[in-house]
């Protein structure tokens, strides 16, 4: 005789329906949903070069590894991130890479009224500026979107693309090799006394009108303290002049682009060498390094030195009588030549453009010489060209 349950069931019935509930509650709920975005705080703590979403409130610009400017944003190139809207402090910040396809779209200097906004960003979390960051960033979203927003449709996104740079964008490899140089060239040329007075400008103390930064060991000293005595300063050609064949007269030998206050006796170490990481410490010059063939200078400017020279290279091809300068991908190479060039890539990625090299190209473009630094507005061109 079976037992019968309410309605005509069986116990095995009931027993059997019970069990499918139990064992299948996720197969009859709704679709997974996407994870939930790390908070910036987390994000800090994850710094594993792992791709993640990231949430947090744009907070400011991050222009050096512990300043992040809140207005007069000098750049279209990172953002800060914060899990509060008024955090101040750097260390509770996620330095957060621009690139340049989203630039026109994302960065605080195009789109002021993005600070304070809450935003889902993806990207490798790794160090950017020397500070926990993001970088190689492909989405951005406001808070709350249904998906991250894609790239605008065409090339260039810099407040030059429509006008100056306007025959080089879109283009890559050899073809963006002859686009800029065509661009660049011509520019007006200085005598090497000129360049004195230059680099008390372009090389400015934002914090002492009075003094100059100095490139390598990036001591502030007073303008007037130049010349070629033992703790003055002088003119750094960052492209040797016996590595270009190249004089100090009017050309590549006074191009503001690659000429920079130094002391006199580091300036003297660093003398025709190539940059490569590695060395003996330098004496006088905090974090720089050197041996037979190369010098690494501080890692703040090690993203300047290999701009400069990447300027230098598309600048000077062979044309108004001065040499055809070339990146090597060797140490000790030739004349005309500089190196070590899988090394400078590598800088330009790690040490991103600050507000400091952005002044000096707009100095150097407006007021001296009539032309910019194409890798200072765009540092993704230099693997463009040469990867």
């Amino acid at each position: 005789m079976t037992l019968h349950l309410g309605k005509g069931r069986s116990l095995a019935a009931a027993l059997v329906t019970t069990l499918v509930l139990l064992v299948l509650p996720s197969a009859m709920s709704s679709p997974a949903r996407a994870a939930t975005p790390l908070t910036v705080s987390q994000a800090i703590g994850q710094q594993t070069g792992a791709s993640q979403t990231v949430r947090g409130y744009v907070v400011g610009q991050p222009t050096a590894t512990s300043t992040v400017v809140r207005s007069g944003f000098p750049s279209d190139y990172a953002i800060a991130i914060a899990d509060s809207a008024s955090q101040t402090s750097t260390s509770a910040m996620l330095y957060v890479q621009v690139p340049s396809a989203f630039r026109s779209q994302w960065g605080l200097r195009s789109n002021p009224s993005l600070l304070g906004k809450q935003v889902d960003v993806t990207g490798a979390l790794a160090a950017y500026f020397s500070h926990p960051g993001m970088t190689s960033t492909s989405a951005f979203a406001l808070a709350g979107g249904t998906t991250p927003t894609d790239p605008p449709p065409t090339g260039g996104s810099g407040p030059y693309d429509g006008t100056y740079y306007a025959p080089a964008i879109g283009k890559t490899g050899s073809a963006l090799r002859t686009a800029l140089h065509g661009i660049i060239d011509g520019n007006t040329t200085l005598s090497y006394d000129q360049v004195w007075t230059a680099l008390q400008d372009t090389d400015q103390d934002p914090n002492n009108t009075s003094n100059v930064i100095e490139l390598y060991t990036g001591r502030s000293i007073a303008k007037t303290n130049n010349g070629g005595g033992s703790g003055q300063w002088n003119r750094e050609h960052v492209w040797a002049q016996s590595r270009g064949g190249f004089t100090t007269s009017a050309g590549p030998g006074t191009d503001l682009h690659h000429l920079r206050p130094e002391d006199v006796t580091v300036n003297s170490t660093r003398g025709n060498k190539d940059f490569d990481n590695g060395g003996s410490a330098v004496s006088g010059c905090t974090d720089c390094w050197t041996d037979g063939d190369s010098f690494e200078p501080r890692d703040a400017v090690k993203g300047d030195v290999a701009r400069m020279l990447f300027y230098m290279a598309i600048r000077y091809e062979g044309g108004d009588g001065f040499n055809d300068l070339e990146m090597s991908s060797t140490v000790g190479s030739s004349s005309s030549q500089i190196g070590d060039l899988e090394t400078l890539l590598a800088w330009n990625s790690a040490d991103p453009v600050d507000a400091f090299e952005l002044r000096r190209n707009d100095r150097i473009y407006t007021r001296w010489q009539g032309n910019r630094n194409p890798f200072i507005d765009h540092p993704e061109w230099a693997a463009a060209i040469w990867n």
